[in-house]
């Protein structure tokens, strides 16, 4: 595809020392996205907006799926329903050959619609309610079992529906992440999930298949997986030994890290987040160490989310007004506020202009047009002095924003794809007082007449 013009600028380099990665706070601007001027964008679809790039999504899935094969080539992805639902995203990921994960009833619908196949789809979570069970069940997924609750349920719809359905334990471990996630299934060290094993296969209900970990969120020490799989596989060989089953995979969930630098953490992510290579290699290492590995040649699932999609997504939003704070920075209203950009709580997430700029920068907080003083997109950084009606791009924010985000004070906004060939796709349209009311009833009595 011929690429647009861009006509030649001058921006403005800051002088002075460099800091301690020998970087100059230098901001360069940003004005489209795989070609597609953002100028052209906002003019067609308004403000605020969320666009996704397929370019980078496909890509980025590519390159996963590659890093990990090349360490162990029985393996596969589970895209992370609840990171992003949207239908033509999920699309994407299933067009590349990754199944479903989902984490409830209503994730495990999205991906049916989608016309994924019961036995592509992993049912996680720990409150799947009976008649999701029965449906997972006849449709023949994979139930990944939480609690014993959760066991002796399943064993009864079993009974009721003469079927023997596939299931896997979930478990939780030290593997040096603090604070463990001890929510979610049975625990490694203290034997719980050994024994809720042999209670699974003293049963004769159905049938183990697999066995499952995440460790958590964000993960920035790629070490800890090598710790899932390692825990997982030495468990695995145990129940071979022990009652002669032979689990068919090995799923390590998901949490790794995309580019984006938590509010807390000093180091910026291009330096603090782990690359695939070192995930992967983790994991591989762990496989190739298990005689469970050699003997019997697990499936190896990931169920990531965050990591192939934060970076793909991009939020365009116009500079409302502007003021001064008594601590001296700029204060900077966009029209994008947390209702719609929920990640920004826990994230520095980078902010750019979509023009040069030429004069000083000052240090800029960037809130949202939301009447809550929590309302806050960006806290202080060195920005140029922007004019009401400038456009800036947040980013990354692919991931859970368009599944946690609210219809709080503002309407929700627009939501594009680029594709691959450069078309931009209305995904979701902006909603209207309808849509917000649709599902209200006033009482007779209560009706203005």
């Amino acid at each position: 595809m011929k690429k647009q013009y861009s006509a030649p600028y001058i921006e403005r380099n800051a002088a002075g020392s460099t800091n301690k990665y020998a970087h100059r706070s230098v901001l360069s601007h940003l004005d489209n996205i795989d070609h597609v001027p953002i100028g052209n964008l906002i003019k067609e679809h308004g403000s605020p907006l969320f666009v996704f790039s397929e370019r980078q999504i496909r890509r980025t899935y590519r390159h996963l799926t590659d890093v990990i094969q090349m360490q162990y080539p029985n393996s596969e992805i589970s895209w992370s329903y609840k990171t992003n639902y949207l239908g033509a995203i999920c699309s994407i990921y299933h067009q590349e050959g990754a199944k479903a994960e989902c984490v409830s009833g209503m994730e495990y619908e999205m991906a049916k619609r989608l016309g994924v196949e019961g036995k592509n789809i992993i049912f996680n979570g720990p409150g799947k309610r009976r008649n999701e069970i029965v449906n997972a069940v006849n449709d023949g997924a994979r139930l990944h079992i939480d609690h014993l609750e959760e066991l002796y349920l399943i064993e009864k719809v079993s009974d009721e529906l003469g079927i023997i359905p596939e299931v896997a334990i979930r478990i939780n471990m030290d593997t040096g992440i603090y604070p463990m996630w001890t929510r979610f299934g049975f625990n490694y060290e203290n034997g719980e999930a050994f024994r809720a094993v042999q209670r699974l296969l003293t049963g004769k209900k159905m049938k183990l298949v697999g066995l499952h970990v995440h460790q958590g969120t964000f993960i920035l020490d790629a070490f800890s997986y090598y710790w899932v799989a390692q825990k997982l596989l030495t468990l695995a060989q145990q129940i071979k030994e022990q009652f002669d089953v032979v689990v068919d995979y090995i799923d390590v969930g998901g949490g790794f890290a995309s580019q984006n630098a938590l509010h807390a953490q000093y180091t910026p992510a291009e330096y603090a987040t782990p690359s695939y290579d070192q995930y992967a290699a983790a994991i591989g290492n762990a496989f190739n160490e298990s005689r469970f590995v050699r003997e019997h040649e697990p499936r190896l699932i990931l169920e990531t989310g965050r990591v192939l999609v934060d970076e793909a997504g991009y939020l365009l939003s116009r500079v409302i007004g502007r003021k001064n704070l008594p601590t001296g920075e700029r204060a900077v209203i966009l029209d994008a506020g947390v209702n719609i950009n929920i990640t920004a709580w826990w994230y520095k997430q980078r902010v750019r202009p979509t023009r040069p700029f030429a004069g000083s920068y000052q240090n800029t907080v960037f809130y949202g047009p939301l009447c809550m003083n929590i309302d806050l997109i960006r806290p202080a950084m060195p920005f140029p002095d922007l004019q009401s009606g400038d456009v800036v791009v947040v980013s990354p924010v692919g991931a859970y924003n368009v599944t946690q985000w609210m219809q709080f004070i503002e309407y929700r906004p627009n939501v594009i794809l680029i594709s691959e060939t450069g078309a931009v796709e209305v995904i979701r349209e902006r909603e209207e007082l309808a849509d917000v009311i649709s599902r209200e009833h006033i009482p007779e009595h209560l009706i203005r007449i």
